[in-house]
């Protein structure tokens, strides 16, 4: 499926076909370049799953954890600043990707090797007029 996000004035209606199509899944991967829009993206549909908190990247972090408006856990993850694999057995991610909460992961591509056979591969691209395609 593909979704086009003109501006930043419609993301959250992109959002909410996303998290329409979302369905029993629980793991999403987002691809895309830096500065795509991955975040801004992610943000806006924690947003439509109600979540209240202050969202933003845990690119320092490497996870944040959110509860959306039904007490549902989420979790973001930022793999742009581990170094090597290994750092995600540090910090356990199996316990997340298995659990049954909902987990988003930004910069996947660093540990491709350990997501779950079912994750949904979620790629954002910037078009030549500035608009942005999500593809899943």
């Amino acid at each position: 499926m593909e979704i086009k996000i003109d501006s930043l004035d419609n993301i959250h209606e992109a959002a909410r076909q996303f998290v329409a199509e979302m369905g029993d899944n629980t793991v999403f991967a987002f691809y895309g370049k830096m500065g795509a829009g991955k975040t801004t993206f992610i943000k806006a549909v924690c947003e439509c799953l109600g979540v209240t908190d202050v969202i933003n990247s845990p690119s320092f972090s490497i996870i944040n954890e959110y509860r959306s408006a039904s007490g549902e856990l989420i979790y973001h993850f930022d793999f742009y600043r581990i170094n090597k694999m290994e750092e995600a057995f540090d910090f356990g991610y199996e316990d997340y990707f298995y659990c049954g909460a909902i987990c988003f992961i930004e910069w996947p591509e660093l540990i491709d090797e350990l997501l779950p056979y079912d994750c949904v591969k979620v790629t954002i691209n910037e078009q030549e007029d500035g608009s942005r395609l999500v593809s899943f």
